[in-house]
Order: C-alpha cells, then sequence, then structure tokens
C-alpha cells in the first residue's frame, strides 16, 4: 500500500481551508431591518391559519416616525421589501370582501387615520412601485397610542368577535385593522 506523502497532505489540507475562508465570505451581514412574520392563530401547533404577514421591522434609532413613514405618503408597511399578507379564507377588510390569496400591504400614514391599503402587486421592494390601480381593498383606522414607546416596527393579530384585528405599532402609534369573517 503506497503512503501519502506528508507535503502532500499538507498542500490539500490548505487548499480545503482556503477554499471554506473562501465561501463564507459570500454570506450577508445581519439586516438592520431584520424580516419577520405574524400569523393567526399564534398557536404553531395549529396548521389552520386565517392570516399571516412577513415583513421587515424597522428600527427608531433615536429617528422619528413621520421622517420614516411620512404623514400623507404611501408606505411599505415595514422595511426593505414591500409588506406580504396572506388570508387562507376569502375574508372582508371594511365592506370589501378580499378573496383568499397574497397581496402587498401599504398604508398612508395620518396623524389622526391610517389608510390601509391591499395590493395585487408583489415582489416590488418598498412603495416606489405602488400603483393605486391594483388596489383591492381600502378600509381608514383610527390612530391609537400605546403607553410605551415601541422600538422596531412591530405587527400582531389578535381574535376579535367578527374575525380578527391586526396591530400595527411603532414608536407610540398603534393601529387596529379588522378583518372579518
Amino acid at each position: 500500500m503506497k503512503k501519502t506523502p506528508f507535503i502532500t497532505t499538507l498542500a490539500f489540507t490548505l487548499i480545503m481551508l482556503v477554499s471554506f475562508n473562501l465561501s463564507a465570505q459570500d454570506f450577508a451581514e445581519l439586516n438592520k431591518s431584520p424580516m419577520d412574520a405574524a400569523a393567526f392563530p399564534t398557536d404553531y401547533k395549529n396548521p389552520d391559519k386565517l392570516i399571516k404577514v412577513v415583513y421587515s421591522r424597522p428600527q427608531l434609532k433615536e429617528r422619528s416616525l413621520d421622517k420614516l413613514a411620512p404623514n400623507g405618503k404611501v408606505w411599505r408597511t415595514g422595511a426593505n421589501e414591500a409588506t406580504e399578507i396572506t388570508l387562507y379564507t376569502d375574508m372582508k377588510l371594511g365592506s370589501t370582501l378580499v378573496k383568499a390569496g397574497t397581496y402587498s400591504l401599504a398604508t398612508i400614514p395620518g396623524e389622526k387615520e391610517w389608510t390601509i391599503i391591499l395590493n395585487k402587486d408583489l415582489n416590488t421592494w418598498g412603495s416606489y412601485f405602488y400603483n393605486e390601480a391594483n388596489d383591492v381593498a381600502r378600509i381608514t383606522v383610527p390612530v391609537g397610542s400605546s403607553k410605551k414607546s415601541i422600538e422596531a416596527f412591530s405587527i400582531a393579530f389578535k381574535e376579535s368577535d367578527k374575525g380578527v384585528d391586526m396591530f400595527l405599532g411603532w414608536d407610540t402609534t398603534v393601529v387596529a385593522v379588522p378583518f372579518t369573517k
């Protein structure tokens, strides 16, 4: 049986170490606005979801909410790619019946009320390519407040008498968006 010379083994080991090191450099750093998801029901053992939203969570970092999500302008409702919302069953947003499916979620913030928009356009970056002609449903909801500041933009769901409410919260602003069955 032929023995592998020490130099050959050492060279092979060095080549492998260098190639592993180069591959590790392909990984991106942690996103400053990490992606998250919220769903209802929140019980992960329950496979029968009614609604799920996938969004990125920007942080205030000593900035003002009205600079990050300006009043009166369409906002992507998070950061990075447009937020996507999936309805697993037909539901109403306001008086509009929305068929089960996936939509982008946009908002128009305001001091006293926010406009919530479901739109057919998917896989878009931010709200730069927002096209009102592709809106599926809109509802205006009142602005509420939180006693403490919410550093990272957050979305949560809570069961209601007629369906489920989606809560959007950031800084001391909270809005409730009712989805009904």
